[in-house]
């Protein structure tokens, strides 16, 4: 499917998604939050993914990121599942980090992480594509802000995990991918994202000189 080619369901998944994530702004910068979704259904258009992955992929952090606003988690979903149907509420939820475990248990940020990992194992073809293209664009944007500074503190500082954690991530994610046997065209970019980001972060923590 071209991006060229929207759909009314595809610009319905953007007012959506608009409408949701209305007045945040990427992480560390004033850019409405909404170029993120947008950029991933660019990337999984770009990679000929049908309709449905698209809308995953313009659809995926609303769960996780707009729990505000009189919106609880699960007024999200069934809205989501209303509008879009299972399918795609399903890809949505699988790439969207738990707070709690199926006992109703917070988990620590790094619990977080790991269940995301582990439920990449029964997460559909759709969700790993989702889960690849998110990951491409945020590590791109991470290595396009540290090309842009003087201080890449400035840029690091923006994570909780700091430069060692968030580097690592994007490498765990990468290997997860290939250990559930996902081997897309797509993880080739991944893998350069997360090699070039663990180049970068080796040099920006070299003393200078």
């Amino acid at each position: 499917m071209s991006i060229r080619g929207y759909s009314d369901r595809i610009n319905h998944a953007f007012a959506f998604a608009a409408k949701h994530h209305d007045r945040q702004v990427r992480r560390g910068t004033r850019l409405p939050y909404l170029t993120q979704p947008a950029n991933v259904a660019v990337i999984l258009s770009r990679y000929g993914q049908d309709e449905q992955t698209v809308v995953s992929g313009i659809l995926h952090d609303v769960i996780e990121d707009c729990v505000r606003d009189g919106y609880t988690r699960d007024t999200l979903e069934q809205r989501i599942g209303d509008k879009f149907g299972q399918d795609v509420l399903d890809t949505v939820l699988a790439v969207t980090q738990r707070q709690v475990d199926e006992e109703g248990i917070e988990l620590s940020s790094e619990e977080r992480k790991d269940d995301y990992l582990a439920r990449l194992a029964a997460a559909s073809e759709r969700a790993r594509w989702v889960c690849a293209a998110d990951k491409i664009h945020n590590g791109s944007t991470i290595l396009a802000d540290l090309d842009r500074t003087l201080d890449p503190d400035t840029v690091w500082s923006r994570f909780a995990a700091g430069r060692t954690g968030t580097v690592r991530w994007y490498r765990r994610v990468y290997e997860r991918l290939r250990e559930v046997a996902f081997d897309a065209p797509i993880m080739e970019e991944l893998r350069d994202v997360a090699e070039e980001l663990e180049r970068v972060a080796s040099a920006s923590s070299l003393p200078s000189r």
